[in-house]
């Protein structure tokens, strides 16, 4: 099933952050659509990155800075990992494109649940960067989906010819 979001072109900041995020949460989806198991574990370059890896890497990113950084959630505690780095790609043998797709799912839910119980001027410390808000993290993760969503389509069209 291929995801469709209407575009939003018009309206309060809040709402275009959060549609432009679901935009590239839906376009990282169909990027895997119509591929075989085995066409989605397909590595075509030097890095860990498979089109099922792209999947499994964006529900880390999730875990990490909606529910660690915004949430204030333990990392232990997170659910599904929140290994970062080449980690993040490897998808273990015994879980599916539909396990990976729905673990996404799962984990994009829970991170518009607790941004909703946020403003986007909240700040919050990260380790690494300092204080960051949420309006920041929108558009961070907007930006790493959607090159990842690029990513997946070249891999796609690799894969598909």
């Amino acid at each position: 099933m291929t995801w469709s979001i209407p575009r939003i072109t018009t309206g309060a900041e809040r709402r275009l952050l959060e549609s432009t995020l679901d935009r590239n949460r839906a376009e990282l989806i169909n990027t895997v659509h119509g591929l075989s198991e085995v066409e989605a574990r397909r590595r075509l370059v030097a890095s860990p990155t498979t089109p099922i890896g792209l999947l499994k890497h964006a529900a880390v990113a999730e875990r990490i800075w909606f529910q660690h950084v915004l949430g204030g959630v333990p990392k232990s505690e997170c659910g599904g990992g929140t290994t970062a780095g080449d980690a993040s790609f490897i998808v273990d043998d015994n879980e599916t494109l539909a396990d990976v797709i729905a673990e996404f799912e799962r984990a994009s839910e829970r991170s518009r649940m607790i941004a909703a119980e946020f403003d986007l001027d909240d700040t919050k410390t990260h380790p690494h960067l300092g204080d960051v808000n949420l309006r920041f993290i929108y558009l961070l993760i907007s930006e790493d989906f959607a090159r990842h969503a690029g990513h997946g389509d070249i891999l796609r069209e690799q894969i598909k010819g």
